[in-house]
């Protein structure tokens, strides 16, 4: 039989794609009609713990509990993936009274981790387990036990982890949502643990790109016009802010400059510029900033404080530099 003659017809192929996704949706939506008895038991642990979240799990289930321990650290929750079989050679070491642990496994009966559900009762531990088997011993061993529904795997011999690892990380997800939720998680705490990447740049805040102290273009109302150009020119950012008993009250650009040649050397600052300046305050995002500039047409704008005295200026490259788009 030749490779060719063994690969199933495109429509067959879509067919089996369809009944694996519509087998793990059912089984997901089964699960958000019956929650595990002790979901919210363990979310309450896990908030009070004054430690990590320790997970384990071996195989498929540790690629899960891996995922799980990103997710929760990542929104607030401190966790960790401890290897179960690491565990046994020196790692327990890593678990403090203070934690909590998290274990997986679809059977119940997975043999590496034996070690760490001991440990865990000899120094009372909380132990979280996610099973699809009540009558497990790793659910038999649990303080709160989240039992995963009854559900075919999705694969074709009804035996590789699909179905079961879907609703295992779906379970950890809606634990970390459901945590961030208790705990008030803002999206300026988001972007403490992502400083790095996209989500990174687009969770930058203008205080972080501005430019600040004397970067800044600012002029006295009364400046006259020749000393603003030289301020313009040589702050670099095609733009002068015009202040006012400390405070921005216009702004000029070099389009006004071109529309007011005619004796514009003679002329004050305040008799250029333009009022009602487009500003941001420092605590604004990026990417708010960014969307601001597109809608007016602008290159840089101005950064005010509550009472509206200026602390820095912004440019469209700025943020483009950042990665904010």
């Amino acid at each position: 039989m030749t490779l060719s003659s063994r690969i199933a017809p495109p429509s067959d192929a879509l067919l089996g794609a369809r009944r694996v996704l519509e087998i793990e949706g059912q089984a997901l939506l089964d699960m958000a009609a019956a929650l595990p008895e002790d979901l919210a038991a363990a979310i309450d642990c896990i908030q009070a713990c004054q430690g990590r979240v320790i997970v384990s799990g071996i195989g498929k289930s540790g690629h899960i509990g891996r995922k799980i321990a990103a997710t929760l650290a990542s929104t607030g929750t401190p966790a960790c993936f401890v290897h179960a079989a690491e565990a046994s050679h020196g790692d327990l070491g890593m678990i403090t009274s203070a934690d909590v642990c998290l274990l997986i496994s679809n059977s119940g009966e997975t043999s590496e981790l034996r070690d760490l559900v001991a440990y865990t009762r000899r120094f009372s531990i909380p132990l979280i387990a996610i099973s699809s088997r009540n009558d497990s011993s790793l659910m038999k061993m649990a303080d709160h036990r989240l039992l995963l529904p009854a559900a075919p795997e999705a694969c074709s011999i009804g035996m590789a982890p699909t179905t079961s690892t879907t609703l295992a990380l779906a379970l950890g997800d809606a634990l970390a949502v459901s945590l961030m939720s208790r705990r008030g998680f803002r999206p300026q705490d988001f972007s403490v643990f992502h400083p790095g990447g996209k989500l990174g740049a687009q969770m930058a805040k203008v205080e972080q790109l501005m430019h600040a102290g004397d970067a800044v273009p600012l002029v006295d109302a009364e400046t006259d016009m020749r000393e603003t150009l030289l301020v313009m020119t040589s702050k670099g950012f095609g733009i002068a802010g015009i202040v006012r008993s400390g405070k921005l009250v216009g702004v000029i650009t070099d389009g006004d400059l071109r529309r007011n040649m005619d004796g514009l050397l003679d002329r004050r600052a305040i008799e250029i510029a333009k009022d009602s300046p487009v500003t941001v305050t420092p605590d604004v995002l990026a990417a708010t900033a960014l969307a601001k500039l597109n809608a007016h047409a602008i290159g840089a704008l101005f950064v005010v404080d509550g009472d509206g005295a200026p602390v820095g200026v912004l440019h469209v490259h700025d943020c483009l530099r950042a990665g904010v788009v």
